[in-house]
């Protein structure tokens, strides 16, 4: 397996993750497999030095990345992450996986990420608008519409993406509302944006349960991490008759066999900055989650999150898997011995990078749809890509993530062999 010089053996994993789910889909690409090195290798990786004066007078330097994975079938797709663990490898395998995410959806879209060492909770609201303005800045040689088009990820926000657009147009003596996603409305965004991949997770989810014949009214559900993915998405299924049993986030552990009331908890969650201390639920201990009778679990967190061991105790029968790279490999053997079927990442999150994509769309016709209009053709493009997948499944004998993997390379691969190879 090819790999890249820079990438240790210790690694962190979701690189070598990425990597691991590349080898498995190898076997299955026919006469594309001699084209599958591509996929291992980043088009292009920036690493950036950002330094900035702290409100005290002091000056700081920050690390930020910003990877283009494969841009053979497009300009690249994919968020900012400010986040005290963002490394190198993790921003490459989640450009890597915006590239099979894009792909899987059809998308005329590449792969790319972006992100910086920091906790942007540490700095004041002036001294993260000199971080994102700096940042912005230094990566502006290798995004814009037609390149690389950032959005938001964990730890950032509408806002931050206003500052991205106004530096880069500052930069180039232009207005550029096209460079990037996610922004506020008033400012060339799309409405739908914040609840599109929440929304999607719960499109996906219920599209497999559809599938599997299993009806979602009074299925248990639990959903680890609370933000804009896992508070949709336990709102939607909420709404359609399912009972949220559990939430997890980063403050503390709830459960209610009866069913949270899930507008409540937001409401909470707004007000408190987390769940914890919630009265209409029990409080658990954190690693009592894996354990909880449920028939569908929503990660909708950080990746690595299911790893063997919690693959053996997990008792449900769905996985949405609403973060990237949330299950281990071995631990997508195990759920696959189980008989539980995991909706993978690929499909189930791409809700806000489809909605992203009718952003983009309409930025550049400078013509914008009402939320009704975005959420039905996102339903269509979700539903249409998650019965495509099933499809291939079938066909092929195989789980979801392999199916869509198949999907989503055939379509990049087929584009770079005949692109070619420049210079020849």
């Amino acid at each position: 397996m090819s790999q890249l010089s820079y990438v240790s053996e210790n690694a962190t994993t979701a690189w070598k993750t990425y990597l691991a789910q590349i080898d498995r889909v190898a076997p299955y690409l026919g006469e594309l497999s001699p084209w599958i090195d591509t996929l291992r290798h980043p088009k292009r990786a920036l690493i950036v030095d950002i330094p900035i004066v702290m409100d005290d007078g002091s000056i700081r330097h920050f690390e930020g990345f910003r990877v283009q994975h494969n841009l053979s079938r497009g300009p690249g797709k994919g968020g900012i992450r400010y986040h005290p663990d963002v490394d190198l490898n993790e921003v490459m395998a989640l450009s890597a996986w915006m590239t099979i995410k894009s792909a899987a959806l059809n998308l005329p879209f590449g792969g790319a990420k972006g992100g910086i060492r920091v906790d942007p909770s540490s700095l004041s609201e002036s001294e993260l608008e000199r971080l994102t303005r700096r940042y912005t800045s230094e990566i502006g040689l290798i995004i814009g519409p037609q390149q690389d088009i950032p959005a938001p990820d964990v730890g950032t926000n509408a806002k931050v993406m206003a500052w991205v657009m106004d530096t880069y147009s500052m930069n180039m003596g232009t207005t550029v509302t096209g460079v990037v996603t996610g922004k506020p409305v008033h400012l060339g965004g799309s409405l739908g944006r914040v609840r599109a991949t929440g929304r999607g997770v719960f499109v996906t989810g219920a599209e497999v349960a559809r599938q599997l014949g299993i009806e979602v009214a009074g299925l248990r559900v639990a959903v680890q991490g609370f933000g804009n993915v896992g508070s949709e998405a336990a709102l939607l299924f909420a709404q359609s008759g399912a009972h949220i049993v559990s939430v997890q986030d980063h403050t503390g552990t709830l459960y209610n066999r009866d069913g949270i009331q899930v507008e409540q908890l937001v409401e909470w969650q707004k007000t408190h900055r987390g769940i914890a201390g919630f009265p209409g639920a029990e409080a658990i201990e954190g690693d009592s989650f894996w354990d909880i009778d449920m028939d569908i679990l929503i990660p909708a967190a950080l990746e690595g999150q299911i790893t063997a061991d919690i693959a053996q105790r997990l008792r449900c029968r769905l996985v949405l898997e609403g973060a990237n790279g949330p299950t281990y490999p071995e631990a997508d053997d195990i759920l696959t011995q189980r008989g539980v079927t995991v909706v993978p990442d690929v499909i189930c999150n791409a809700g806000g990078v489809t909605v992203s994509y009718f952003e983009w769309v309409q930025d550049i016709a400078s013509y914008f749809w009402t939320e009704d209009e975005i959420n039905a053709r996102m339903d269509k493009i979700m539903r249409d890509a998650i019965t495509h997948v099933w499809n291939k499944a079938k066909e092929k004998e195989c789980t979801l993530r392999t199916a869509a993997y198949i999907v989503a390379c055939e379509r990049i691969l087929t584009a770079r062999k005949e692109r070619g190879i420049y210079p020849g």
